[in-house]
């Protein structure tokens, strides 16, 4: 039930324009129900490295961190060709997806390398947080 609830209300959230990771993440952060977190960019922008930032400082530091797991797509794109939305402009080093894996890794996220890989690594961060 509670996941179908919680599903609603990040569903919601996501709806509306503007919505960045940050803002979902600090949601799910004081959310004493939600027990982990399933971030999924891509590449290109900096929202998920600003979001990694603010994992790295609000739940990194908490005496029990919820656990986060993030698949960053786009990550085998050819640099320099545009790939439709995940061809956001990525500058200044940022917005890569290494950018945004070593961001979201000193945040400590589990990377998966593959959407299939999401929910095993999910399972495992659980189990060792004494969550499952």
């Amino acid at each position: 039930m509670y996941l179908r609830e919680n599903s609603r209300r990040i569903a919601h959230l996501d709806r509306h324009h503007s919505t960045q990771h940050i803002d979902v993440v600090k949601v799910l952060l004081e959310d004493p129900k939600t027990q982990g977190i399933v971030l999924i960019g891509e590449i290109g922008g900096t929202m998920e490295e600003e979001a990694a930032a603010y994992l790295e400082q609000f739940n990194k530091t908490r005496s029990n961190p919820k656990p986060v797991v993030s698949f960053i797509a786009g990550a085998t794109a050819p640099p320099g060709r545009r790939m439709g939305h995940a061809g956001a402009i990525i500058s200044g080093g940022k917005g890569t997806a290494s950018a945004k894996v070593e961001a979201l890794e000193k945040a400590g996220a589990r990377i998966a390398t593959s959407p299939a890989q999401i929910g095993d690594l999910m399972l495992k961060a659980m189990k060792e947080a004494g969550l499952a």
